[in-house]
C-alpha cells in the first residue's frame, strides 16, 4: 500500500508515524498538493492529504479512516489504542483536541499566505487563534497524562506531537511556547523516538517505512 503526501502535514506524519510504530510496512509517495497537482490529482481528484491507496487500487482519505481501516486489519495498528475504557476514552479527548489544533492551525496559516492583507477577517482570526490557544492550553494542562513516557506509544501519543510540532513550525511567530512548557517537553521527548525520526516533519522526505519502531 501507498502513503500519498508530504510529512510536513500533520495528518500524514500521523498516519506515517502509527504505521511504523506499528511495524506495518508501506510505500510512502511525499507528493505535494501544491506543486504536483496533476500527478496528485490522478491518485484522489479531492487533492485530500493523507490519500492511502491499498493494495487493491483503493484511494481512502482523512487520517481518521484511514487509520481505523488499518486497524481492523492489522492488529498492531489497532493496539495504538487503548482497548480498556477510561484510557480509551481519554486517548480520544487528547487526539480530538490535537486534531482541532491542527485543523486551526491550519486556517490559520492559510488566512495570511493565501489571502491579501485587506481581504482577511479579524474576527475570525481572533476566533481560530482563540480555539487553537485553548487547545494547546488543554493538552499542556493534561501532559504527561496522555502517555509516552514509561508507557508504550500510542495514537493518542502521536496525534498530540505532531500537532504541536506542526504550530511551533508554521507559527512560531504567534505561538509562545514557553506558555506550553510541559507540552513542549512531552513533544519533544516524542521526536526522539524512532518512529518520529523515520518521519520528520520536512518537505519532500520520504518516510522510512523499514524503521525499527
Amino acid at each position: 500500500m501507498q502513503l500519498i503526501g508530504m510529512l510536513d502535514s500533520p495528518y500524514v506524519r500521523r498516519v506515517a508515524i502509527a504505521l511504523i510504530a506499528a511495524g506495518v510496512p508501506f510505500d510512502h509517495r511525499p507528493i505535494s498538493l501544491f506543486r504536483h497537482i496533476p500527478e496528485f490529482s490522478a491518485i484522489n481528484p479531492l487533492l485530500k492529504a493523507p490519500t492511502l491507496v491499498t493494495d487493491e487500487g483503493t484511494a481512502l482519505t482523512d487520517s481518521n479512516l484511514i487509520l481505523e481501516y488499518l486497524a481492523g486489519i492489522y492488529p498492531s495498528v489497532a493496539a495504538l489504542t487503548p482497548a480498556e475504557p477510561t484510557q480509551r476514552l481519554r486517548t480520544f479527548q487528547a487526539a480530538g483536541i490535537a486534531l482541532t489544533v491542527m485543523e486551526k492551525a491550519v486556517q490559520r496559516h492559510y488566512e495570511r499566505m493565501l489571502r491579501p492583507s485587506d481581504k482577511q477577517h479579524e474576527p475570525w482570526i481572533d476566533r481560530v487563534m482563540g480555539q487553537l490557544t485553548a487547545g494547546l492550553t488543554a493538552l499542556d494542562a493534561d501532559m504527561p497524562a496522555a502517555g509516552l513516557i514509561g508507557a508504550d506509544l500510542g495514537l493518542g501519543d502521536i496525534t498530540v506531537a505532531c500537532a504541536y510540532g506542526f504550530v511551533t513550525d508554521i507559527l512560531p511567530d504567534v505561538i509562545d511556547a514557553k506558555r506550553f512548557s510541559a507540552l513542549a517537553a512531552f513533544c519533544a521527548r516524542a521526536e526522539e523516538l524512532s518512529a518520529f525520526r523515520a518521519a520528520p516533519a520536512q518537505d519532500g522526505v520520504t518516510a522510512n517505512s523499514s524503521a525499527p519502531n
